[in-house]
């Protein structure tokens, strides 16, 4: 995960500071929901992050349409960033919550273009619960819904 701890105060989200227009970047797309800019710590060529426009922390704050938006930007971009930079594959990463890995709190997704040795390591430990368990995380999340 990147070192980049955003510092700004309450009230002053360096995202909220971007699509205001009061920090300069270099934009690639946006609607009247999600915006679509390059990421100033490039993992590789075409790196972009896509915020919604509207402060919202996580996923968890973002309205069904503001996520739909988002995620429709995304695709936009991981399609050209294809066409642009040739990737092997691409990624898309989003984190909410410290725990996970967020550095900013506002919503966004990373749409990284990948390649073959590029140096981004991403795994995690598998577990492997068993059926039984598997059935009862399952039935928690059909509650849930």
């Amino acid at each position: 995960m990147p070192m980049f701890i955003d510092t700004s105060p309450p009230g002053q989200c360096i995202f909220c500071r971007l699509v205001a227009g009061e920090i300069p970047s270099a934009r690639v797309a946006e609607d009247d929901l999600a915006l679509a800019f390059m990421d100033l710590g490039q993992v590789n060529p075409g790196h972009v992050l896509v915020a919604s426009k509207r402060h919202a922390a996580t996923l968890f704050d973002l309205t069904p349409e503001e996520a739909g938006a988002v995620m429709r930007m995304a695709q936009r971009v991981a399609l050209a960033a294809r066409t642009a930079f040739d990737p092997d594959g691409l990624m898309l990463l989003q984190a909410n919550g410290a725990v996970a890995g967020q550095t900013v709190g506002h919503f966004h997704i990373h749409v990284v273009p990948r390649h073959d040795g590029d140096g981004i390591d991403y795994t995690w430990p598998r577990k492997e619960p068993g059926p039984a368990a598997l059935e009862a995380y399952a039935q928690r999340l059909r509650a849930a819904l």
